[in-house]
Order: C-alpha cells, then sequence, then structure tokens
C-alpha cells in the first residue's frame, strides 16, 4: 500500500516537472516574437505617449520641450476632437452592430446545405478584398449627384426620388452614405469569422435538441448564439478596431472636411497638414484609449454573460 502511494507521488511529481519543461519551452519560443512586438509596437506606442507630453513640430528649428498636460487640456477644449470623436463613435455603432446582425444572416445561410454553396462562399467575399481605396472611390463615382448609378436609378428609373441627391456633400445624407459603404465591404469578415464558430459547434446538439422537441428558434438561442459567443467576441473586437481607426473611407470621400473627419482623419490633419507632432500625437494616445475603453467593455459584458 506503502509502495502504490509512493508510485502515484512520484507520478504527480514527474507530471508537474514535465508541465514545468513544457512551460519553459513555450517562453522560450515565445520570447523572439514578443521581442518583435516590443520594438514593432510597443516602442512606437511609447514614443508617441512621450511626444504627447511636448511641443514637438515638423521644422521647428528647435528642440522639442516638454509642456506636461497642456496638449490634452487642448483636446479637451477642442471641439473639432469633440466632433470627431462623436462622429466616429457613432460610425463604429452602426456599422459594427449592422455587420454583426447581416453577417450572422449571411454566416447562418452558408453554412446549410445547398447546391453551389461553395461558390457563394467565395462570391460573398468579393467585396472584402477589393482594397479600401478602390471601393470608396468606387461608391463616390456612383454617389455622384450628376452622374452617379443612384441617382439615374432612384430619379430616372424607379421615380422614387424627384430630384438628384448629392450623397457626398449633402450632410444630412453623407455620414449614411458612408456607413452603406462599410457596412457592404466589410460584412463578409464579419460573416467569414462568425462561420467559423458556426462550424465548431457540433451537430449532435441539434439532433439531440430536435429530437426533444425543441422549435428552430430555440435551437438558435440556446445551442447556436451560446456556443457563438467567443467568435462574435472576437468578431466585435476586430470591426471596432478597424471602425474606430477608420481613415481612408472618409478621406477618399470628404478629404478634410471639417464636419466629416473621424479621429483617425483629424489626427493625420494635425500631424501632417499642419505638422503639429505633439498635439496629433495626443489625439492618437486618446484614440488608443478610447479603443481600449471599448475593448474592456466587449470583454466586461461577454464575461458576465459567461458568469
Amino acid at each position: 500500500m506503502e509502495d502504490l502511494k509512493d508510485m502515484r507521488a512520484a507520478g504527480r511529481a514527474a507530471g508537474a516537472s514535465l508541465e514545468k519543461r513544457r512551460e519553459r519551452l513555450a517562453w522560450l519560443f515565445l520570447v523572439p516574437t514578443l521581442l518583435v512586438v516590443a520594438f514593432v509596437a510597443l516602442y512606437p506606442l511609447a514614443q508617441t505617449f512621450y511626444l504627447s507630453f511636448t511641443n514637438a513640430r515638423l521644422g521647428a528649428g528647435e528642440p522639442a520641450r516638454l509642456v506636461g498636460a497642456q496638449n490634452y487640456v487642448d483636446l479637451v477644449q477642442d471641439s473639432y476632437f469633440h466632433d470627431a470623436v462623436l462622429l466616429t463613435v457613432l460610425f463604429t455603432v452602426v456599422t459594427v452592430l449592422s455587420e454583426l446582425a447581416l453577417g450572422l444572416a449571411i454566416a447562418l445561410i452558408v453554412n446549410s446545405r445547398f447546391k453551389g454553396r461553395s461558390a457563394v462562399r467565395a462570391a460573398m467575399l468579393i467585396p472584402w478584398a477589393i482594397p479600401t481605396v478602390i471601393s470608396a472611390q468606387m461608391w463616390k463615382w456612383m454617389y455622384n449627384d450628376v452622374y452617379g448609378v443612384f441617382n439615374d436609378l432612384l430619379v430616372n428609373r424607379l421615380h422614387l426620388l424627384d430630384r438628384n441627391v448629392a450623397f457626398v456633400a449633402d450632410p444630412g445624407v453623407s455620414f449614411w452614405a458612408v456607413a452603406v459603404i462599410d457596412v457592404w465591404k466589410t460584412t463578409p469578415f464579419m460573416a467569414l469569422l462568425l462561420l467559423a464558430g458556426l462550424q465548431l459547434v457540433p451537430g449532435d446538439l441539434y439532433e439531440a435538441a430536435r429530437v426533444d422537441g425543441a422549435t428552430t428558434l430555440q435551437q438558435f438561442t440556446r445551442i447556436t448564439l451560446p456556443l457563438l459567443r467567443p467568435s462574435m467576441l472576437v468578431a466585435l473586437i476586430f470591426r471596432t478596431l478597424d471602425a474606430l481607426r477608420v481613415f481612408d473611407i472618409f478621406f477618399v470621400m470628404f478629404g478634410n472636411r471639417p464636419d466629416m473627419q473621424t479621429m483617425a482623419t483629424y489626427a493625420q490633419q494635425t500631424l501632417v497638414s499642419v505638422s503639429n507632432i505633439g498635439y496629433g500625437s495626443a489625439i492618437s494616445v486618446a484614440l488608443f484609449l478610447i479603443i481600449a475603453v471599448f475593448i474592456m467593455i466587449y470583454l466586461a459584458v461577454f464575461r458576465t454573460e459567461e458568469a
């Protein structure tokens, strides 16, 4: 009996030793990657934080000096920055929620069995595969109030409108016009991530649910959605990061138009056009912090639901 206990204790000790060796080996493989990430990502981030506390300017002819939190004080009082934040957050909420709903619907459709499913899966990725700048310019031409295809369709062919609409120039329409572009382009990406999650759900669960008399809606709410939460979290984080940092679509569509500046376009204008590196860095830091807040909210919500 004592021999058996000693053998078990020795086995546990050997297992613990093996786990420690595996952990050390894992860290050995991870260290080079972490060093590259630290050099590529963390150093520029730290440099941006530092510059945000200075008055650095391009071509100033004198070394930058520390100004403390003055850039952030100016940022709090900057009405253009307030408008950029509101526009960016509204754009993020509208587009990400729309893409989540449409992406989930598309993922459920292409996850079912039907003839030509592979071709549909490949075709749905075409909008996402087109470079964003090209997509934005293409839609800008289609939105044109003189020769655009949308005005021709709505006014001349379907007679739904009595006059042409300047989708890009009209302040009341331009936001929704650019939101439609983003939803059209990135919904396939959301659908792809959700489709990968759907394919991980065991089919036996649905068979057992059908045997127990569960309806399609009950299967969706009790099986699909709970098991799809990790994939939804990843998809939401990726798309929120992209939406909050959106630059190319707005810059192609509107340039530096004051009423249609996101945080990224405002930072670019401050850094490049105005050459104010210190203040532009403060805007970039604010954008980084807003993104961090969104990510923490997502993690808190999903952690609460899992608990």
